[in-house]
């Protein structure tokens, strides 16, 4: 025991530790300390890491420094012989006993140390109430304020809540630091993506994912499928979007994430040209959007009826026949009437835009110029800092499409294009900087 103690104290005064600067390196009691350098009780094995970079040795080195013989067994008396009336019993060591004593009341205090250590937590239920409700908020405000006036928020709140993961917390709360994550990586994948900015949208997306596996939330997996969807058709991948949403419906599994889910297959099928396909979407999602019962968090993590009939609009635009087009007419009216008619914060500025836009385009396939400039008129005049990247493309492909020889000499037509061709070239959302990661 004496060699224990020496060896733990010469290395202890080597590395420059006081008992006292020792304990509370280690963040136990002094006394505690002074136990092991006596050799009555050893630090638990999952101290001995810890232990062994406050005195700078390997953890094989630290066992060697506090192995030590044991302590000699008393011989116990062989059993009686003939003649004797009883064994004799050895007389009781009151030192081994209180040696003994102490040591279980070190182990004790270790593991009261550990059980300290397993309740830490960086965080609070308050805390993770308070992030709840400021990411709910962010998603509401998404719906109807400028990116511009939101960048800033996502970003401090993103960066906080992956500082906290860095800290300790129990596993639950653990878990919903995850979640709370992936709803913020899906928000920035948002942002990224209004700004045309694909490459980043893609990279907050994946960080997104893993989150969510993370977190074993399936709304966050299908809604982060939904998400990459919209990336892949906006990048003109419309076989990828495609996929993407059909790879989401497994984990639809509440709310109206299934609804959007076949909405975006609707609109990437019809795109490929898969008339049957989108078809079919088109009215799976009608009937998902009847089974809905959960009620989703707000803004963007929500799938509403007004936003459902701006996809089928563009959907059965896209199929070209007549009888499509009309039937875009009004699946893209009603999506204007439900968004016009419900309050104004939940009023989504670029399904607004893209409906009218669709409308220009169906009287474009009709011949209707005038109700070609009349849809597009309220498009020119929104404030370019209101037009994602989205709009942005919708207005080059109508320019492109006013170019045809078939309108040629329409000076209608040419006042169109110039003021497209205007609208395009002055600063909208799509200028600002890259995004940070």
């Amino acid at each position: 025991m004496a060699s224990r103690r020496s060896r733990l104290i010469q290395r202890r005064e080597a590395v420059g530790h006081t008992q006292e600067s020792l304990a509370e390196a280690l963040d136990v009691d002094r006394t505690t300390v002074g136990r092991w350098e006596s050799g009555r009780g050893a630090p638990q094995p999952w101290m001995r890491p810890k232990l062994a970079r406050a005195l700078r040795l390997s953890v094989d080195r630290l066992a060697e420094l506090l192995a030590a013989p044991s302590a000699a067994v008393e011989a116990v008396p062989p059993s009686s012989t003939v003649g004797e009336a009883s064994p004799r019993v050895p007389a009781r060591r009151t030192d081994h006993d209180h040696d003994l004593v102490s040591a279980v009341a070190a182990e004790s205090a270790e593991s009261a140390l550990f059980l300290r250590f397993a309740s830490a937590s960086n965080v609070d239920d308050t805390l993770l109430e308070q992030i709840d409700a400021d990411i709910a908020r962010l998603a509401a405000d998404y719906v109807s304020k400028p990116v511009s006036e939101l960048l800033h928020d996502i970003g401090a709140l993103r960066r906080g809540v992956f500082d906290l993961l860095r800290g300790r917390q129990h596993p639950h709360q653990t878990s919903h630091l995850y979640l709370q994550a992936g709803r913020l990586c899906g928000l920035a994948t948002h942002v990224a993506l209004d700004l045309g900015q694909y490459t980043a949208a893609a990279t907050h997306s994946r960080t997104a994912w893993r989150c969510a596996e993370s977190a074993g939330h399936n709304g966050l997996r299908a809604w982060i499928r939904s998400v990459q969807s919209l990336i892949a058709y906006w990048r003109q991948d419309h076989r990828q979007a495609a996929e993407l949403a059909r790879a989401g419906l497994p984990y639809a599994d509440s709310g109206t994430i299934a609804a959007r889910l076949l909405s975006l297959e609707a609109r990437a099928t019809a795109a490929l040209g898969d008339s049957t396909g989108a078809l079919r979407a088109v009215e799976a999602a009608e009937a998902a959007r009847s089974s809905v019962a959960a009620v989703d968090l707000p803004g963007v993590f929500t799938f509403p009826e007004a936003k459902q009939w701006t996809y089928a609009g563009t959907a059965l635009l896209a199929l070209g026949t007549r009888e499509q087009v009309n039937r875009a007419v009004e699946a893209s009216s009603r999506a204007i009437a439900l968004y016009e008619s419900g309050p104004q914060q939940e009023q989504s500025f670029g399904d607004l835009l893209a409906a009218r836009l669709d409308l220009a385009n169906a009287h474009l396939a009709h011949g209707d110029l005038d109700g070609v400039q009349e849809k597009l008129s309220v498009v020119l005049e929104t404030a370019p800092d209101r037009r994602t990247a989205s709009i942005s493309s919708r207005l080059r492909a109508l320019s492109t499409r006013l170019a045809e020889p078939s309108y040629a000499g329409s000076p209608l037509v040419l006042s169109l294009r110039e003021s497209v061709g205007e609208a395009c070239s002055r600063p909208a959302l799509t200028n600002p900087p890259e995004m940070p990661q």
